[in-house]
């Protein structure tokens, strides 16, 4: 029974390692959470069939896989399932800087945060494939993100939470994984008739071996370097954060020796595979001439090369991390290089003790003794049938809005994950806030910022669900854009500080007005919408004319608000008219116009009267008063004569000039020849008394014109000289 139970128990996992150079398949036992590799096959490409991990020619790298199957086949039976894993080169980094504009009055949350994070992972994943002439921008799984930095209005900031400003920005390095590399793995397989039971990530292989989850807390970089690439994965907080690709490996230390001996790339690269385990190396050249060198030496003369590699490893950790990491763990074939962890801990700028390779004692609790097992190439095979059993590469199916989607269960997947996957615009989800408009009011530019837009509906299985909630398998997602917010309106009176007031007395009663407010030169309400860039003026009002108008008295031009109508009349044919009523304006018992300025608890007397009517001899211009004269000289006086005669008629009917004026009369003055003056007719124009004295000397009077005799009918002309007197 027991032995029964402890076979059933057991299970036995074949696992392939597909590099660019070679192909690595093991078979590891698994017992419960033991494991232990019982037997490995290596067979190397016959031909450039892979380039930077990515399968180039399926058949022949399915020839070699074949070969391996079989090679097993041997000795454990028919294999129908294999645990392969993507490799980290063909991982596709893009670190990208998105902006999201905020609402001047509003904290930054949390879902605004996910939103700006989720929208530079769209960003980078549109950008790829940009790059690579896709037009199917989700042909491209996202497997990891992470911040570098975070900014406030272009300043850089810890957190965003609670925070208040104008645009905030995330600096995101996103990694991706083209589909096509998945489809290439499952081709080759096919056609070994192998069935894939898990796929992983190289770089999360490696780390399940190497780092376990205890130690995951730590900030860890783990670089595998291979033939062609240097794959970069970093663990922290418990989680792998980020994942890299350096195109340099081991093949640039093969290039180096090549040229700096004159080596044929066989002959290359074994002597780099000596350079650590041997003191001396021994080669011939391309040109037969065969040499001996100490290790150092030749590592010496490619010296510039190794600082060349780890420099750019160097700067890959840096840019995916933010900061050097904690600890460094080399592995591949490539991380024999000599002298190559100094050089990788001198550029990060740490303890040369905290970078190291990992080999086959790191995983020595997997490989136990076996002999072929002890170098760092092996850990990546090993992790990979481990992981095959710990954390296979899983779909998740959902649906968004009805429609089903497939995504990789690379980490923890969130909610966000499944709108980047399904290629929703993650910025468009969330209503965007209306126009801001700007207005200067009394010479100074003020904004008024549109209404927020609302955020999306966002629902997991019937629920309000945030972008970090977690996903399984068969959740049901819906996504109800949010509305964009209104553009920015707003009224004069919103404009106002302060609502001051002027106190004054108008015709002895107190008087309370409030402000002028003028837009664009124009007078407005309080409740007058505003425009966009308008120019508004805000004051109490400064003139006497202005207190009229906001009082109701004046209109805005002016004029009396109860105007009455002129009197009108013509004069032999022209039109004159007069006001009906006179207006009467003080200030502080002085006359004033409505122009003069007024202050706080000024007297203003406003009187208005009615006009009485004028009389013709009131209103007649001069010039229609058509009459001749002649002066003459009475007892030494002038006295002037008319020699023509006026004649009025208002209406038709004979009028004298004290007549009062009809509204709307025409008049007509006329003036015809009159009779040649005569000496009586001085006496209507001069007050004498023509009674006799009472003197007894006095015989009579006399009349005299210029010297002469004269009766009372002597004619007069201009100039003459009149004298009355009692002789």
């Amino acid at each position: 029974m027991s032995e029964h139970t402890e076979t059933a128990t057991k299970e036995l996992i074949f696992s392939l390692d597909i590099g660019t150079r070679s192909v690595v398949g093991l078979i590891v036992e698994a017992d419960h959470e033991q494991y232990r590799v019982l037997d490995l096959a290596i067979r190397e490409h016959d031909e450039r069939s892979m380039l930077d991990g990515q399968i180039h020619d399926i058949v022949a790298v399915a020839k070699v896989i074949r070969q391996i199957k079989e090679e097993l086949e041997q000795k454990f039976g028919p294999l129908h399932q294999v645990a392969v894993a993507a490799a980290g080169r063909s991982l596709r980094t893009r670190r990208v800087r998105t902006d999201m504009p905020l609402s001047r009055h509003a904290f930054i949350n949390r879902e605004d945060v996910l939103a700006l994070e989720f929208a530079a992972v769209q960003e980078a994943q549109a950008q790829l494939a940009q790059e690579l002439k896709d037009q199917d921008v989700t042909r491209y799984y996202c497997v990891g993100y992470s911040v570098v930095n975070y900014y406030l209005d272009g300043e850089v900031i810890g957190s965003l939470i609670d925070q208040r400003g104008d645009t905030a920005s995330a600096d995101v390095i996103a990694t991706f994984l083209p589909r096509v590399v998945v489809d290439s793995l499952i081709a080759a397989l096919k056609r070994c008739d192998l069935e894939m039971k898990a796929l992983t990530l190289e770089p999360i292989a490696a780390i399940n071996v190497l780092i376990p989850v205890t130690m995951r807390r730590l900030n860890i970089a783990l670089v595998d370097i291979g033939a062609g690439t240097s794959d970069v994965a970093l663990t922290e907080e418990g989680a792998i954060t980020a994942y890299g690709m350096v195109p340099v490996a081991g093949d640039e230390i093969t290039d180096a020796l090549m040229n700096a001996f004159l080596l044929d790339f066989p002959m290359a690269e074994e002597v780099k595979r000596v350079l650590s385990t041997q003191e001396s190396v021994s080669f011939t050249d391309i040109l037969g001439m065969e040499h001996t060198m100490t290790a150092a030496e030749v590592t010496a003369a490619i010296d510039a090369d190794i600082h060349l590699l780890a420099e750019k490893i160097a700067f890959k950790i840096l840019e995916l991390n933010g900061k050097a990491p904690q600890a460094v763990m080399l592995i591949g074939g490539g991380s024999l290089t000599p002298g190559l962890t100094a050089k990788v801990a001198q550029v990060l700028n740490i303890p040369a003790a905290r970078v190291a390779v990992r080999g086959g004692d790191a995983i020595k609790q997997y490989v136990g003794d076996h002999p072929q097992l002890s170098g760092p190439e092996f850990v990546t095979p090993v992790g990979i049938a481990v992981a095959a059993r710990r954390h296979p590469l899983r779909y998740v199916t959902v649906t968004v809005n009805d429609a089903p989607l497939r995504i990789f269960d690379l980490r923890k997947m969130t909610l966000g994950d499944a709108l980047v996957g399904a290629g929703l615009d993650i910025r468009r989800l969330y209503g965007r806030p209306g126009l801001a408009m700007t207005v200067t009011v009394n010479g100074r530019m003020k904004m008024i910022p549109g209404k927020h837009g609302t955020p999306p509906v966002i629902e997991k299985n019937g629920e309000a669900a945030g972008l970090d909630a977690p996903l399984v398998d068969g959740d049901q997602i819906v996504i109800v854009p949010g509305q964009d917010g209104e553009d920015a309106r707003i009224q004069a009176k919103d404009l106002l500080d302060q609502l001051d007031t002027l106190e004054i007395h108008c015709n002895g009663r107190p008087l309370s007005l409030g402000p002028v407010i003028l837009v664009n030169g124009k007078p407005q309400s309080l409740e007058a919408a505003v425009p966009d860039r308008s120019e508004v003026e805000i004051r109490l009002p400064r003139t006497v004319g202005e207190v009229l108008q906001i009082a109701g008295v004046l209109s805005e031009s002016g004029q009396d608000e109860t105007p009455s109508q002129p009197y009108q009349f013509t004069v032999n044919g022209h039109s004159y008219s007069i006001p009906s009523r006179s207006t009467t304006i003080e200030l502080n018992g002085k006359t004033a116009s409505a122009s003069d300025y007024i202050r706080q608890g000024d007297e203003l007397l406003y009187r208005v009267e009615d006009v009485p009517l004028p009389t013709i001899r009131d209103v007649i211009p001069l010039e229609e008063w058509v009459q001749e004269t002649i002066t003459v000289h009475f007892n030494g006086e002038p006295v002037v004569l008319p020699v023509a005669q006026v004649t009025i008629t208002m209406d038709g009917k004979t009028a004298q000039a004290e007549d009062l004026i009809l509204d709307g009369a025409v008049i007509t003055v006329k003036s015809a020849p009159a009779a040649t003056p005569v000496f009586s007719d001085v006496f209507r124009y001069v007050d004498v008394s023509l009674e006799k004295p009472d003197r007894e000397s006095i015989t009579g009077f006399v009349m005299l014109v210029n010297g002469e005799v004269a009766s009372f009918q002597t004619e007069l002309k201009s100039g003459d000289k009149l004298e009355l007197y009692w002789d």
